[in-house]
């Protein structure tokens, strides 16, 4: 160190130690992420049916907020839901779980509407139970087949990601009460 003037042996020396250090602990992380093991992911596809009561004694959807009335129809509705989730198009099929969100009217074309959904698929039922799974996304109601961003899930479906397709099974036209098939394909860990 004789080469060195005074004045840069101190800092020199403290570098050294820093850089030998970083070296160090880089080396023992990398260990500790080699003994990580990432859980398979698995493909899983779902089929349901959802069941959508706007009327009567037992609705599970109501319509929150109402918009200006100067604006197009329903534009700026929120409605909130809380349907059941069945194995079958009847509602006295095996009950699955819940459909618990909110949408939005978020067309102004009253010809073309659109809602805004954001839901929550909550199983009760089988070896899902307890689980959930998020959809997100813009399903226009009047289009025969709506495709939607599954965005996550809780757990057996945590870090879910895929797409849900839905079909409007049946609707009321009196009563406006729905069902809609739902077929989700999902990869998870």
């Amino acid at each position: 160190m004789a080469w060195f003037p005074r004045g840069l042996s101190l800092p020199f020396s403290t570098i050294s130690f820093i850089l030998f250090c970083s070296m160090a602990v880089s080396v023992s992380t990398a260990d500790l992420f080699e003994e990580f093991k990432h859980p398979s992911e698995k493909k899983t596809h779902l089929h349901l049916y959802l069941h959508d009561i706007v009327a009567g004694g037992n609705f599970t959807t109501v319509r929150a907020v109402t918009a200006n009335a100067s604006l197009p129809p329903s534009f700026g509705d929120l409605i909130v839901l809380d349907d059941p989730l069945t194995a079958g198009p009847s509602p006295t099929s095996k009950l699955l779980g819940r459909a618990q969100g909110f949408c939005a009217f978020a067309s102004q074309q009253a010809r073309h509407p659109a809602l805004a959904l954001a839901m929550n698929l909550v199983f009760a039922a089988g070896k899902y139970k307890g689980s959930t799974l998020t959809i997100l996304g813009r399903n226009p109601p009047l289009q025969t087949t709506r495709e939607m961003p599954v965005v996550g899930g809780s757990g057996r479906f945590r870090m879910a990601r895929g797409y849900a397709i839905a079909k409007t099974f049946s609707f009321n036209t009196t009563s406006g009460d729905s069902v809609v098939e739902y077929n989700l394909y999902v990869l998870h860990y």
